[in-house]
């Protein structure tokens, strides 16, 4: 490992090098063709900004737009050169690029003159991608496809084909427009490769290729574009035309963002922190379920107070507390990841609900069940072996300690199945509202259990 990362550091450092070099624009080109363009995006970073400056004149507008989508924060190197210079880096970019590069600009005056300075095909696309909310499809696709019609003949596609991949380099995928210009079906480059120049079109589109509508929510739709797994697939408006494409990249970027956003939500924050996010922002994100949370926990704080008198005459009850709450917990956030998980089908029916209701309370008991007997096995064991107890009270307390481990996993998957099914009904993320409101409701139902069961079965016997 030492040594990869030391071979890439030395690659680095060579571009570097080169960059700094004074050799002709040509020159500098031709040899940066043998590194890739994430490779000479971190180089480019390593430089100072006068070396940066210079390097526009040396490598123009068309390779730092090649350059510059794997750079993290682009903003900072794109107001170090003129305003003009930078729209012509923005205009050579796919508009999804140009669109991510524009988000990290924090002027929106200066973002809109760069907008203003672009070509109009440019300007357009970007226009029409910042139109759609970031939670929709639109706001991800770009505009980077070919388009042919379907009543081209085989001839005539491959010459439109050629003239469009000028511009576009999603060539994999062709898709095929009515002669009203909505959208037909879809052709794999290999077979129009491979077609004769007198086969009829029509012989070799896929009119069942998947579609997906601009409008439509990226959480809703990752699961079909997952499962179609295919380089890309047409973005439609209204009028079923094709105004752009999600590509895997996008899928791969957009399921990565679903999961770090869950995860957040998980914790109980209202979206995954940045780095960069300032201790007031994050203080507002988590300090509303904190107090929620809080409150809950006052309450259960309250309820062992409750049960003072148990712990006063049956004291080794508490040693077993965290045993009953921690594998309530577990369970229960278990059975909410497999829920959010089945809550994704929006077709799924209510009666299938509640079938997986009870399915998830079956294996939460069952395993409860092997779990419990464990438990009054061992903790019997422990108590005579090294607390002295006799085996009778011994095996009394480890009984309520197993059964209640027992009823705490019961409870706990119906309450991690349950909970995220009612927010998900009300239209309420369950994602956002289940995570630290299980684990809290879980502690409380546990510590009723144990305590209870402790005090009608223990205290006066031991």
């Amino acid at each position: 490992m030492e040594t990869k990362d030391l071979l890439e550091d030395n690659k680095i450092q060579e571009i570097i090098d080169l960059l700094r070099s004074d050799m002709s624009a040509e020159q500098m080109i031709e040899a940066l063709d043998d590194y890739h363009e994430n490779d000479i995006a971190e180089a480019y970073e390593s430089l100072e900004t006068e070396d940066r400056q210079r390097l526009f004149g040396i490598l123009g507008a068309e390779l730092l737009s090649e350059i510059f989508p794997y750079i993290e924060d682009v903003g900072e190197y794109l107001t170090e050169i003129t305003p003009e210079q930078a729209a012509d880096v923005l205009e050579n970019m796919d508009a999804d690029d140009a669109v991510d590069a524009l988000e990290d600009i924090d002027d929106e005056e200066q973002r809109e003159k760069l907008i203003e300075l672009m070509d109009e095909d440019a300007s357009a696309d970007v226009r029409l991608i910042n139109s759609y909310d970031e939670d929709e499809i639109g706001s991800m696709m770009t505009t980077n496809f070919i388009v042919i019609e379907e009543d081209f003949s085989v001839k005539q596609a491959m010459r439109s084909l050629i003239s469009q991949s000028q511009d576009n380099d999603n060539i994999n995928t062709i898709y095929v427009v009515d002669k009203e210009q909505k959208y037909c079906g879809a052709i794999e480059l290999r077979d129009l490769i491979l077609a004769r120049a007198d086969t009829p079109l029509a012989d070799i589109i896929s009119h069942s290729y998947p579609s997906v509508q601009a409008d439509a929510s990226i959480s809703d739709s990752i699961e079909m574009l997952k499962d179609y797994a295919e380089d890309s697939i047409p973005v439609l408006n209204p009028n079923d035309e094709i105004i752009g494409v999600i590509t895997a990249q996008d899928i791969i970027e957009a399921v990565d963002d679903e999961m770090g956003e869950d995860y957040a939500k998980l914790a109980g924050l209202t979206a995954e922190e940045d780095l960069n996010e300032s201790l007031l922002e994050s203080i507002k994100k988590r300090i509303p379920w904190l107090l929620l949370l809080l409150g809950l926990g006052l309450l259960t704080s309250s309820v062992i107070g409750i049960f003072e008198g148990v712990v006063a005459s049956v004291a080794v009850v508490v040693v077993f507390q965290s045993l009953i709450l921690d594998m309530a917990g577990n369970v229960g956030t278990q059975s909410l990841a497999v829920t959010i998980r089945v809550l994704m089908d929006e077709e799924i029916s209510g009666v299938e609900k509640a079938k997986f209701v009870l399915k998830e309370m079956r294996v939460g008991g069952t395993n409860g069940l092997i779990l419990g007997l464990l438990a009054f096995v061992f903790v019997a064991v422990y108590l005579h072996g090294f607390k002295a107890y006799v085996w009778y009270a011994a095996f009394s307390v480890s009984g309520i300690v197993g059964f209640s481990l027992f009823v705490a996993m019961i409870v706990s998957s119906f309450i991690g199945t349950i909970i995220p099914i009612f927010f998900h009904k009300i239209k309420v993320d369950p994602a956002v509202a289940s995570g630290p409101l299980i684990t809290t409701v879980n502690d409380l139902v546990a510590v009723v259990t144990y305590y209870g069961l402790a005090g009608l079965l223990l205290v006066g016997r031991l």
